[in-house]
């Protein structure tokens, strides 16, 4: 399992990326668990803080769901505000779709309200927005049910020591496939002139997954996991 975040800096040179990105976060667990706060602490006039909320929220409970253009529109404008008070920069970035075909193979696209409401809160708070959706949506069918199961965390019995019994994860990436979000997500940035462009990298430079993506070992991720937050319960 991986997230666009952990090969971003593949395609960047100079500035540091610290992935603060939580799987199973929401736009509002984020918050209450003191990670948003870790990110404000630290954050310094100048950094880009990129948001990119949509998977979790529309899962039940307190702490996780936010209606789209409710609760998740008011969460992003924290994120926006708060960042915005520190001379941070935010940069909205929708989520990938999830990986959903009906039995002939047509894509469902079940992320449909939160995306957009992510772009009209990019368009009333002049925020700049990369829309990975859209790009992932194209990505998907142009792949089909079967070429999506390489991007996504598919794994046959005995395939993977992590997932002894195999496993279909229809959410969550695996390397190859975060390797290219995150490739267009940097490419987006250096077209909005976000950064520099000698900030960025390898934008065209093809990576073996299984090397290019680095994970922490238990103990630093432990450590990580329990350090980056504050002022939230954990």
């Amino acid at each position: 399992m991986a997230g666009w975040g952990q090969p971003l800096p593949l395609f960047l040179q100079g500035p540091e990326v610290i992935n603060c990105a939580r799987a199973g976060a929401s736009s509002t667990s984020f918050v209450q668990r003191g990670r948003l706060g870790w990110i404000l602490e630290h954050i310094a006039p100048g950094d880009l803080l990129l948001i990119s909320f949509g998977l979790n929220d529309m899962k039940p409970g307190e702490d996780l769901f936010a209606a789209p253009f409710d609760g998740f529109q008011s969460n992003l404008r924290h994120y926006v505000d708060e960042a915005r008070d520190r001379g941070a920069h935010p940069v909205l970035v929708t989520p990938h779709e999830r990986r959903v075909f009906d039995r002939f193979g047509n894509m469902r696209r079940p992320l449909h309200l939160y995306p957009a409401a992510m772009r009209e809160v990019a368009v009333r708070l002049s925020v700049p927005l990369i829309d990975l959706n859209e790009w992932s949506v194209a990505w998907w069918r142009q792949a089909g049910p079967e070429g999506t199961r390489a991007i996504f965390l598919h794994l046959a019995p005995g395939e993977h020591p992590n997932y002894p019994e195999g496993v279909a994860d229809n959410t969550h990436l695996r390397a190859a496939g975060a390797i290219e979000c995150a490739r267009f997500v940097a490419s987006e940035m250096r077209a909005r002139l976000l950064l520099p462009a000698a900030c960025f990298r390898n934008l065209e430079t093809a990576f073996d997954p299984d090397q290019a993506v680095e994970f922490p070992d238990d103990a630093a991720f432990a450590y990580l996991t329990k350090t980056r937050t504050t002022g939230g319960r954990r």
